[in-house]
C-alpha cells in the first residue's frame, strides 16, 4: 500500500500538469467532505425555500471554481503569455487557447462534483420543489393544522415538524421529489461521460494532430521556462546576497599582506569560485539586474539556442613564480 501511495505521490509531483490534476482532485474531495459535514436546514417557508436551495446549489460551486482557477498553475502561465509584450517572440493564440481549456476543465471539476452530490442526495431538491408537488397524488395530507396547502408542502423538508408526526405523507413526498433529483443527477453524469467519450473519439477526426502536439509542447515549454527562470533567479539572489555580505565584512577589516606557499587544494577553491561566478552570469550590480528583469519581461528571448551551442570558452592557465604551468581551467 505504501509503495502504491508513493507512486501516486511521485506522479502528482512529476510536472506542473500532474500537480494541477492532484490539486483539483483534492478540491473535489474537499467539496464532497464539506457537503457531508454541512448542516443543511431548510427554512420550510414558501418564500425562502427556493432561494435558500438556489444559494446552496450555486454559491459553493462558484467558490470552488475560483479556487480551482486560483491554484491552477496554467492560469498564471496563460495570463503571462496573453498579457506579455511581443518583443523578440511572437505570441501563439493556440497555446493560450490550450492553456485556457486546460485551466477551465480542471477548475470545473470540484463545482461539478458538488452539484452532482447535491442532486444525488436530494435534500436540496426536496427543499426547493416540495411546494411544486401536487398533494393530491398522496394520501394522508394533514388537514387539521390550520395551514394552507402551500405552507404544508413547504414544511415537507422539516421531518421534525409536529404536523407530520405519525404520518407517512412527508416521507412519500420526499421519496417522490428525491427520485426526480437523482434522475437529474444521473442524467447530468451520463451526459458528461458521453460528451467526454465522444469528444475523445471525434476530436482526432477534425484536428491536426501535429498541430496539437506542437501546441502542447510549447505550452509545457512556457511552464518549464518560467520555473527555470525563477530557479535561476533564486540561485543568483543567494550568491549575490552572499557576496554582498562577504564584501561588507571584508571592507571592515584592515589591509594585510600574507606570504603563504601555494596550497594543493587551491584548485578546488578556484573551481568553487568559478562556479559562483558562473551563477552570477556577469550580473554584479543592482542596475544590471533590474535591466535584465526588464528585458526578460519586455523582450523574451527568441526560441533559438544555436548560439549557445557555439559560444567561446575562456581557458585560464595558472603558473608559479618561475613561469611553470600548474594547471588550467576551461
Amino acid at each position: 500500500l505504501m509503495e502504491r501511495l508513493k507512486l501516486v505521490l511521485q506522479y502528482f509531483q512529476s510536472n506542473s500538469e500532474s500537480i494541477s490534476n492532484g490539486i483539483c482532485i483534492v478540491l473535489a474531495l474537499v467539496s464532497v467532505k464539506l457537503y457531508t459535514s454541512f448542516d443543511f436546514n431548510c427554512p420550510c417557508l414558501p418564500q425562502y425555500n427556493k432561494l435558500y436551495s438556489l444559494g446552496v446549489m450555486t454559491v459553493p460551486p462558484i467558490i470552488f471554481f475560483f479556487l480551482g482557477v486560483l491554484v491552477n498553475r496554467h492560469t498564471g502561465v496563460m495570463m503571462d503569455e496573453w498579457m506579455r509584450p511581443v518583443g523578440n517572440r511572437s505570441k501563439n493564440p493556440a497555446v493560450v487557447k490550450y492553456l485556457f481549456s486546460a485551466m477551465l476543465q480542471r477548475a470545473l471539476l470540484a463545482p461539478m462534483v458538488w452539484i452532482l452530490v447535491t442532486l444525488l442526495d436530494g435534500k436540496i431538491f426536496i427543499c426547493a420543489f416540495s411546494v411544486s408537488v401536487d398533494p393530491g397524488l398522496f394520501s394522508g395530507v394533514p388537514n387539521n393544522t390550520g395551514l394552507d396547502v402551500i405552507r404544508i408542502m413547504a414544511k415537507v423538508p422539516c421531518k421534525e415538524d409536529v404536523i407530520f408526526q405519525n404520518s407517512s405523507f412527508r416521507k412519500a413526498v420526499s421519496r417522490y421529489v428525491r427520485c426526480y433529483s437523482q434522475a437529474v443527477g444521473w442524467s447530468i453524469l451520463l451526459f458528461l461521460i458521453i460528451l467526454g467519450a465522444m469528444g475523445r473519439l471525434i476530436k482526432p477526426c477534425f484536428e491536426d494532430h501535429a498541430a496539437f502536439l506542437q501546441t502542447r509542447y510549447w505550452s509545457n515549454y512556457l511552464d518549464v521556462e518560467q520555473k527555470l527562470f525563477d530557479e535561476t533567479c533564486v540561485l543568483h539572489a543567494r550568491d549575490f546576497a552572499r557576496k554582498c555580505v562577504v564584501q561588507f565584512f571584508e571592507d571592515m577589516t584592515e589591509d594585510s599582506i600574507l606570504h603563504l606557499p601555494h596550497p594543493p587544494f587551491i584548485s578546488n577553491v578556484s573551481e568553487r569560485w568559478e562556479e559562483e561566478e558562473e551563477r552570477l552570469h556577469g550580473v554584479t550590480r543592482q542596475e544590471q539586474m533590474d535591466q535584465l528583469l526588464n528585458k526578460w519581461y519586455y523582450g523574451k528571448p527568441e526560441l533559438d539556442v544555436t548560439r549557445i551551442a557555439h559560444r567561446p570558452r575562456p581557458c585560464v592557465t595558472w603558473q608559479d613564480p618561475g613561469g611553470r604551468t600548474l594547471y588550467s581551467d576551461v
